[in-house]
């Protein structure tokens, strides 16, 4: 069973992995049959291909990511943290709070992002 430092651990290695834009190592900390709703109220990408697919589209993009809080109890995690994307000439950040689940293997589970483009500046 994961540990909620184990857990910590996977959400820091998963905004690593944002940042870098490797959707296929991103889609390897999920579980195969977990989801991910991002933003909540947009679809929900279910199973570990549909979840590759979705994180494609950070694939090679220049990225920062900064977590400003982070809160792991139990099989679940909760953290505010925002996502800066250099877009060449200009760049956005978007503040996020993301909640995770994670399976008794360490693997996530579920992932649900809260954000509307209200959460979205232009830098």
């Amino acid at each position: 069973m994961s540990t909620p430092e184990d857990n910590a651990k996977t959400v820091n290695r998963y905004l690593e992995l944002v940042a870098q834009g490797k959707p296929d190592d991103i889609a390897e900390l999920y579980a195969d049959d977990a989801t991910v709703e991002d933003p909540v109220g947009g679809e929900v990408h279910i199973g570990r291909a549909a979840i590759r697919g979705f994180y494609e589209s950070v694939a090679d993009v220049s990225a920062v990511c900064d977590v400003v809080t982070l809160r792991t109890l139990g099989n679940e995690a909760a953290f505010y943290w925002s996502l800066t994307v250099d877009l060449g000439e200009n760049r956005m950040r978007i503040d996020i709070i993301s909640v995770m689940t994670f399976s008794d293997e360490g693997k996530i589970a579920s992932m649900k992002a809260y954000w509307t483009p209200e959460n979205v500046t232009q830098l």
